[in-house]
């Protein structure tokens, strides 16, 4: 562990703090020294918290973590005290998740969340390292508002953005104006398995609730700028879409109608697919895919079974680009809902943080 900055996870036994621990399992820069979860789970070795309810089937519970003994959440002195940051993945009512995260960062304990509490929260930057890393500037506001020198709050976008919103950057040029996006989120998304959740074996359901909004503003956000002290909005492109949920466990997958100001051809707009590249792949951080996003040219692709571990789950598939009777394009993506759209992508926006220097050792 020498040198590894030491990590606390924040609930730590649900599906996202799951996947956040087997992440970290074997982190060149980050090691799970604790584990914070609700007051039942509180005293209880991880292992013996999560033994029943282990939701990643094909994976182990890391050996490393077994033994650490669970802290309730709400005993932030003794959860902070000797660890360097945290990732949060609470689950509770968000105006407590709110105050929560903002206590643990007034500890001058920076704070990682996969959480939709803060995201709207004007001084904390919600972020996808390849798309918007300077987002993270607004921290020197938002610590003059906390009163702290080192402690902040940093949030990473709802999962189902990630399957389109990567193409829209790689397409920034060709300044999109419209987008009309229906996606198709696995059950996992909603932290189920299909033992939890068996009544999706073989079902649909049109409605997941707050996500249609999410979809339609968190990438404006993410394409935002600061001004004053906060994060401003940008103006387009307008998007409206549907969410729906399907059974497939883990995998987002979204259909794009798209209009553009500039009119591109479709050898242009693979060519920025396949060219897309970020901070996390120009420093090479050690969450970041090699390639962010791959162009599939095969009609019957992306495909979750086949493609949505592209890039260890981290990268974003693209496919079926094609022109539109009413609009200039369409397409389709896919992204990992509990890696690139959760945990990973709140390990890699810690990893871009820890080379800005915003989190260090204690």
């Amino acid at each position: 562990m020498a040198g590894k900055l030491r990590v606390a996870v924040l609930g730590g036994t649900g599906m996202v703090g799951q996947r956040f621990i087997s992440l970290l399992a074997d982190h060149p820069w980050f090691e799970v020294t604790e584990i914070a979860a609700s007051p039942r789970s509180a005293g209880k070795t991880y292992e013996e918290a999560v033994k029943d309810r282990w939701k990643l089937g094909e994976l182990p519970i890391p050996e490393k973590v077994k033994n650490i003994v669970v802290k309730s959440v709400d005993d932030v002195e003794n959860v902070t005290k000797d660890v360097d940051f945290c990732f949060s993945a609470l689950n509770m009512p968000k105006d407590e998740i709110k105050a929560l995260e903002e206590t643990y960062a007034k500890t001058e304990t920076p704070v990682v969340s996969n959480n939709s509490a803060h995201r709207w929260t004007p001084d904390v930057p919600m972020v996808i390292p390849e798309i918007n890393p300077e987002a993270t500037e607004v921290i020197r506001y938002q610590r003059k508002r906390l009163g702290t020198e080192r402690g902040f709050i940093a949030v990473k976008p709802n999962c189902s953005i990630q399957s389109y919103t990567p193409a829209l950057a790689a397409w920034k040029e060709f300044v999109p104006t419209k987008v009309v996006v229906t996606t198709y989120q696995a059950i996992s998304g909603a932290g189920k398995t299909f033992r939890e959740w068996p009544e999706m074996e073989g079902n649909i359901i049109p409605y997941i609730s707050g996500e249609e909004e999410k979809s339609e503003r968190e990438p404006l956000r993410i394409f935002g700028s600061i001004k004053n002290g906060a994060i401003v909005p940008a103006d387009s492109p307008i998007i409206t879409s549907q969410c729906i949920r399907v059974p497939v466990l883990y995998g987002h997958t979204a259909a794009v109608f798209i209009d553009f100001d500039a009119k591109p051809s479709k050898d242009e707009l693979i060519a920025k697919l396949r060219n897309f590249r970020g901070i996390p792949q120009q420093l090479g951080l050690p969450s970041a895919p090699e390639h962010f996003i791959q162009y599939l040219e095969d009609d019957d692709r992306p495909q979750v079974r086949l493609d949505v571990n592209f890039g260890r789950g981290m990268g974003v598939s693209i496919g079926r680009l094609r022109e539109d009777s009413i609009f200039d394009w369409k397409f389709v993506g896919l992204s990992h809902n509990t890696i690139r759209g959760a945990a990973g992508g709140g390990v890699e926006l810690a990893e871009l943080l820890k080379v800005q220097n915003y989190i260090l050792a204690k």
